[in-house]
């Protein structure tokens, strides 16, 4: 069985962030500059190519360096270069290669929701606890070995040594052995980007500690769904939805909302009894919406649906961290 890394959840989460940055970079440039193709004389080299290019660059790096710098360097390349050809999918499942078809920006979502719970996955199974002794001891020589060209930091160093932990003293001595024979070296300087990233994460910890925050939270989880119904439903008596080209994701668009509609409905309504219960209801719905109703949504409103998703996200940290807090109270 092949050996798991310790950081592979690391490195896919690089690739699908850099991968969908580059979609939305890509995609509001070409709406900025209208549409510009790069070629002539009857000749368009696509970006699908770039993509392509970028995605050989990427795993080259990954294979011919060692260390987690360049297989994060070759995730974030090949990333990028995944981003530019899953941008041109309409091209590629119709017959009049239509970049602008409706439902690509739907394919594009559902492709990146899927590495998205690959990644969650895969950090769910090469966690320290669930990795083997001898896996770990692999995962520790590895981290070693990258450090002898340009030296090891005090902080790696400790990585390496709670890695080996519990694998037995051999190995154990062993490795310490091995870490005196690595330089030292000093940590490098913060990036301004890690002090940016550094922050969001610290206000993102705060907002959703924040009690006051729940309450317009579980309002807007149980109001918003029930007014999309009533306002398709107003179409639909109106004749408005007669002008909509895209009925299908209409429709499920109206029927994900109904669904999510129940689910915050039910969880508003057990919120005096069992307030665990309803929160788990209202992440269940606020899921609902992010893996079904927004495929949908993306059909019908293009990348205008991103705003709806990262709004779906913040309302998801929100609940499932009243939701951990209410477990932990319970068990308690």
């Amino acid at each position: 069985m092949p050996t798991r890394a310790i950081g592979a959840a690391a490195y896919l989460q690089a690739f699908v962030l850099s991968g969908v940055v580059t979609v939305l970079a890509v995609r509001a440039y070409l709406q900025a500059t209208n549409y510009p193709q790069l070629g002539g004389g009857g000749l368009h080299i696509a970006h699908v190519l770039w993509g392509g290019l970028l995605l050989v660059v990427g795993l080259g790096i990954a294979l011919v360096f060692l260390g987690g710098g360049p297989r994060t360097a070759g995730a974030v390349v090949g990333g990028v270069g995944f981003g530019l050809f899953i941008d041109e999918v309409g091209k590629f499942v119709t017959a009049r290669t239509d970049y602008f078809y409706a439902p690509a920006a739907a394919i594009i979502y559902v492709v990146f929701a899927l590495l998205v719970l690959l990644t969650q996955a895969v950090r769910g199974r090469t966690g320290r606890g669930r990795l083997t002794p001898a896996e770990r001891t692999a995962n520790a020589l590895d981290l070693v070995l990258s450090g002898l060209p340009g030296g090891l930091t005090d902080r790696r160093r400790i990585a390496v040594l709670r890695l080996v932990q519990g694998t037995g003293p051999a190995t154990e001595a062993a490795l310490a052995q091995v870490l005196d024979a690595v330089p030292r070296r000093e940590p490098p300087p913060v990036r301004f980007w890690q002090r940016g990233a550094a922050w969001a994460r610290r206000l993102a910890t705060w907002a959703v500690g924040r009690r006051w925050l729940v309450w317009p939270v579980v309002l807007w989880l149980v109001v918003e769904p029930v007014v999309t119904v009533v306002a398709v439903v107003v179409d639909g008596v109106t004749g408005a939805l007669d002008q909509e080209r895209e009925w299908g994701a209409v429709l499920g668009v109206s029927a994900t909302a109904l669904v999510t509609a129940v689910l915050s409905l039910r969880a508003a309504w057990l919120l005096r009894r069992d307030r665990t219960e309803a929160f788990r209801l209202f992440k269940l719905a606020i899921l609902v919406d992010l893996l079904f109703g927004q495929v949908f949504n993306f059909t019908v409103n293009q990348f205008g649906a991103v705003s709806a998703v990262a709004l779906d996200l913040a309302l998801l940290g929100v609940v499932t961290a009243e939701h951990r807090r209410l477990r932990r109270a319970a068990d308690h």
